[in-house]
């Protein structure tokens, strides 16, 4: 394949992402599937031309880690905060974390059961399997009514952080004793001063950048401030959360030197092309991410049986699970949050970073693709039952 044809199958790519983005938009089946769907056809030619996609090891992971980056940062731009959604924020994070450590613990349980594992792989690998998706739910969710759509947000962010600080916990610690968690608690702490003063930081630094390029230099140095954090493993990506979170509501910030020194005339107008610029990266790389995913599972290893009846399992509690905690703690109509609980690209990147020593032979890749595809068909169907398809929103 010369260079001419690699870029026309690229843009092709990226031109059909677009048109399943529409088709979702009016029917509500998540983007993603289609995607997963063009991966696995492009593995059945690709396989049957005697060609394959070299590296693919480095490269899944490595797009997956920049579409997070980005997607948490635009989710995170899109959580400005109000007094009247203290509510909402409160029940979304007790949602999040609540469900969470629940579907965790009732997985690592059935893993434990079904597999012979013991208890600390099972922890280990029950943390991707438990972690909504904040990037198959928050595009899924621009369809829904207002209170719901944001309790998506917010609830897939939260998600997504905790899952991968709850991760970095179980897999770094041999004991869950009273001296991990002060660790936990002084890591999380030093992280969270951390991400004050880079937000202020890079702040400052926007402000005071006059070349035409800006924010790809931003994203950039978040990029790396995200990788040498993981490398020290620290929990980075509150940074991404917070430097986003700060640019949403630096207008709302009770001290009155922060919007003297950091706020200056044009931050409205460049926060817009901010906002821009990430959901249009995160689209891209979400499109190149998926269809890789999809590539790399070998269409017939999707017959297993066994990982089919584990996966059944599994799902069958994730989802009484959240209909208990929903009927219970939210004391919400169930419908359609208790369909908008996706696994998708941050499964998979826990997934991928899960050391050799906790690996169980019955969690592997086909596995969690039958869970993403099963979370995201459930999805699917829930959202079409649960009401008429919205229309088509203007991009």
């Amino acid at each position: 394949m010369n260079s001419y044809q690699v870029l026309i199958f690229l843009s092709g790519l990226v031109i059909f992402s677009y048109l399943f983005d529409l088709f979702a938009r009016r029917t509500r089946l998540p983007s993603v599937l289609m995607l997963l769907a063009v991966g696995i056809g492009l593995r059945a030619l690709t396989d049957e031309w005697g060609r394959s996609v070299p590296q693919l090891d480095i490269i899944l992971p490595t797009l997956g880690n920049v579409g997070l980056i980005l997607i948490v940062f635009e989710g995170a731009l899109d959580l400005e905060y109000a007094p009247g959604k203290r509510r909402l924020i409160r029940k979304a994070f007790g949602s999040s974390i609540g469900l969470l450590l629940l579907t965790t613990a009732a997985i690592a349980w059935i893993l434990h059961e079904l597999t012979g594992a013991g208890l600390h792989q099972c922890l280990s690998n029950a943390v991707p399997l438990s972690v909504i998706s904040s990037a198959v739910a928050i595009p899924s969710a621009s369809g829904l009514a207002k209170d719901d759509r944001e309790f998506v947000v917010y609830e897939s962010s939260f998600s997504d952080i905790l899952g991968i600080v709850l991760f970095d916990f179980v897999v770094s610690n041999e004991r869950f004793d009273v001296l991990a968690f002060a660790r936990l608690g002084g890591d999380l702490l030093g992280v969270v001063l951390l991400s004050a003063l880079f937000s202020l930081a890079l702040l400052w630094l926007v402000g005071r950048i006059q070349h035409h390029v800006k924010f790809f230099l931003i994203l950039a140095i978040v990029v790396l401030l995200y990788g040498v954090g993981k490398i020290f493993h620290f929990s980075s990506l509150v940074l991404v959360l917070g430097f986003g979170l700060f640019l949403a509501n630096v207008h709302q910030m009770p001290f009155n030197w922060i919007r003297r020194h950091f706020v200056y005339e044009r931050l409205d107008h460049d926060l817009e092309q901010f906002h821009s610029l990430s959901r249009e990266s995160a689209f891209l790389i979400r499109t190149f991410f998926f269809v890789l995913f999809g590539y790399s599972v070998v269409a017939k290893e999707l017959v297993d049986r066994d990982a089919g009846m584990i996966c059944l399992a599994l799902l069958g509690a994730t989802y009484l699970l959240r209909a208990i905690y929903l009927k219970t703690a939210v004391r919400g109509p169930l419908s359609p949050l208790l369909f908008l609980t996706p696994r998708g690209l941050i499964s998979i990147l826990l997934f991928l970073s899960l050391p050799e020593a906790f690996r169980i032979p019955q969690v592997n890749m086909p596995l969690l693709f039958m869970i993403v595809l099963g979370s995201c068909l459930v999805m699917a169907i829930g959202l079409v039952l649960s009401g008429k398809p919205p229309k088509a929103e203007a991009e």
